[in-house]
């Protein structure tokens, strides 16, 4: 893998910067193996305390620029997902993704999972209930959730936030007050879609989160925004589908960006955006670490 494609986030070190984001492949270590092999680092489906159903289908459909799904954090439980895990292959670096409803239950989900190399913590997903962004709109609340997890892992922490915030940078710095380790911005945003014959909500939850090239816009000015204020490493996420994408996150001041929408059209995307990426640093002779917040300083 060449030099120019490694990056460092928060001490992880990935051969490239590209990342499987969390909820997309399910709770398989098959199929977390199977992109792993090409992506820089994967983050698991999250993952709580108890086993979690999840909300009836229909829970994902496709719209012009993406998707809008509401599966409702289903999850096998944190026992289970553990047992899972233990086929996981490290071809690179693994990160859990974490739900809970108290900043005592997210210390406690650490300890399943000490073989992984660090953890994002789920405060912002807008489709559950109690949990997610139900948690991660108030200051405080994310303040004391990452410390407890601080003090619970020597690994790198990560805080998932929302743009379904008043503020977004307000939620930032209160888990870089925490302690967090770097921030990933971001999740899905609110959204509905209905039929118009059926004359209903066609999601069975009626209301989900919008995710996909749409909202690629939206997450950029997030990461910009955050990358002005804090001080720890950034982690893009929202609507990738092409490295043009991912060049544009880098120079928004993301360290590394998450890939999710874009596998429901390409099992390969990972492979494809690695190979551009290797072209691209070679006609322009840069580190993909140099880049990191370059239009910033323009």
């Amino acid at each position: 893998m060449p030099e120019a494609l490694k990056v460092s986030v928060a001490g992880i070190e990935m051969r490239n910067p590209l990342m499987l984001a969390s909820g997309v492949m399910g709770s398989s270590s098959a199929s977390l193996n199977r992109l792993s092999e090409h992506a820089g680092a994967v983050v698991t489906k999250s993952v709580g305390l108890e086993p979690v159903e999840g909300y009836r289908n229909p829970a994902v459909i496709n719209y012009s620029h993406g998707l809008i799904n509401a599966v409702g954090l289903a999850s096998p439980g944190a026992k289970a997902f553990a047992e899972e895990l233990k086929d996981y292959a490290f071809y690179s670096p693994l990160i859990v993704s974490l739900f809970a409803h108290t900043p005592e239950e997210f210390a406690e989900l650490v300890s399943y999972f000490e073989f992984a190399d660090g953890f994002e913590l789920n405060l912002s997903c807008p489709h559950a209930k109690n949990v997610g962004l139900a948690v991660g709109s108030d200051p405080e609340l994310v303040r004391e959730i990452v410390r407890e997890v601080k003090r619970a892992t020597r690994r790198p922490v990560f805080a998932k936030l929302s743009p379904n915030v008043s503020d977004i940078v307000e939620i930032g710095k209160a888990a870089e007050e925490g302690g967090a380790d770097g921030i990933v911005a971001i999740n899905t945003l609110k959204g509905m879609k209905i039929d118009i014959f059926a004359k209903r909500p066609i999601l069975s939850n009626v209301s989900g989160g919008v995710s996909g090239e749409g909202i690629k816009p939206v997450a950029v000015k997030c990461v910009w925004d955050l990358y002005e204020e804090l001080s720890i490493p950034i982690i893009g996420s929202g609507g990738v589908t092409s490295w043009k994408d991912v060049i544009e996150f880098m120079l928004a001041g993301a360290r590394a960006v998450q890939i999710g929408s874009a596998l429901f059209y390409s099992n390969r995307i990972f492979y494809s955006l690695k190979e551009s990426l290797i072209a691209y640093t070679r006609m322009t002779g840069e580190r993909l670490e140099d880049i990191v917040g370059a239009a910033h300083r323009a």
